[in-house]
């Protein structure tokens, strides 16, 4: 029979009064609630005073009376559920981080994935909580990297702790508040630009696949284009008609890039991804477009840049970093200890650049080396 929420909340006090502290997951377990609805009833009673929720469990309140049994849980047996778009590619890296951090902590991380399809987020993350995770790490699939109007509030209505890893809510969304960690594309777009200027372009193009990183990507490429004074040039033709298939996007993008070239109008250029650049530079040169001589590459991701037979220089997202940092925040709203402060964060980790050979400082690079 379904307990009424009185009674459910009479026998949460009971248990919890009985046994000092208990993992909210098994209390669940033995009532026979989802973790969800027992969450919430854990918050009332919280609210009440009438229990301490502390690290994922449900804890008899301090100076009150309650046999002496099990102390405050540690970081040991927390769940952390992360649901990210793919594991595979740009997030494998943010994924391992993730996870060595949770484990370092003594606690769990449990993967839950979207593969990019409408509301699986929202059901994967459902699904986590539903299993006994205290935490979420989640990277929604928005387009653009952030709600559109109307878009992802239901991650902002969860009722455990919420960091977004790679994603951001703009100013007035209701999720604009939660704790984030995220690669700053625009810096990393505009160290490439600059590392360029430096070798001495001043006409440089931007060659970026359609993505929640393309919209940041532009917006560095185009600050420091304007910061250091660069001559403008013509937007890629999928600024005004997004490509309609892959073998599209890289006619369009090699037309785009020869006719620069041909022209004088672009000495360098900035690819987003680099598997995108290894891709192009073999047609390019096919074309007759020495590369870095005619035109300089930078590649962005330095997912296998370094693998090309011309090994490319790349702007290299620190994904690893962004897993691990996102899931010590997490920690840190469940209060595991040394976890550093609890206080809502927005950290923003910089990509580093990685000089080889494309972008034309070979001696430069091996002087690095």
């Amino acid at each position: 029979m379904r307990l009424h929420v009185d009674q459910r909340h009479e026998r949460v006090l009971q248990l919890v009064r009985e046994r000092g502290s208990l993992r909210v997951a098994e209390l669940a377990e033995e009532l026979g609630m989802s973790a969800v609805t027992l969450r919430r009833d854990v918050e009332t009673l919280a609210a009440q005073g009438l229990v301490e929720r502390l690290h994922g469990a449900v804890v008899w309140p301090s100076g009150a009376s309650r046999p002496a049994l099990a102390a405050v849980p540690s970081a040991e047996g927390l769940v952390v559920g992360m649901v990210v778009p793919t594991t595979e590619y740009y997030y494998a890296d943010v994924v391992r981080g993730a996870r060595e951090a949770v484990e370092a902590a003594g606690a769990r991380l449990t993967i839950g994935l979207s593969r990019y399809l409408p509301d699986e987020d929202a059901a994967q993350a459902r699904r986590l909580l539903s299993t006994g995770a205290d935490g979420l790490l989640l990277t929604p699939s928005w387009e653009r990297g952030h709600p559109e109007q109307g878009e992802g509030l239901w991650v902002a209505e969860q009722d455990t702790p919420v960091v977004l890893v790679e994603r951001w809510a703009p100013l007035g969304h209701p999720a604009a508040g939660l704790d984030r960690v995220r690669s700053d594309h625009a810096h990393g777009a505009a160290e490439a630009v600059a590392h360029l200027a430096r070798l001495g372009h001043r006409s440089i193009a931007l060659a970026v696949q359609e993505s929640p990183t393309a919209p940041r990507l532009k917006a560095g490429y185009a600050a420091a284009v304007e910061a250091l004074g660069l001559n403008p040039v013509a937007a890629s033709p999928l600024e005004g008609a997004p490509s309609r298939s892959e073998t599209d996007r890289f006619e369009r993008t090699l037309e785009y890039l020869c006719e620069g070239v041909a022209s004088g109008n672009v000495t360098a250029a900035v690819v987003h991804s680099d598997a995108d650049a290894i891709v192009l530079i073999p047609r390019l040169q096919a074309r007759g477009v020495r590369v870095p001589e005619d035109l300089a590459v930078i590649a962005y991701d330095d997912e296998v840049a370094s693998l090309a037979d011309l090994p490319l220089t790349a702007v290299a997202p620190d994904k690893h970093a962004v897993g691990a940092a996102a899931a010590r925040l997490l920690l840190a709203r469940l209060g595991v200890p040394d976890e550093g402060p609890a206080a809502r964060r927005h950290l923003d980790i910089l990509p580093a650049l990685r000089v080889r050979v494309s972008c034309g400082a070979a001696a430069a690079a091996a002087a690095g080396a």
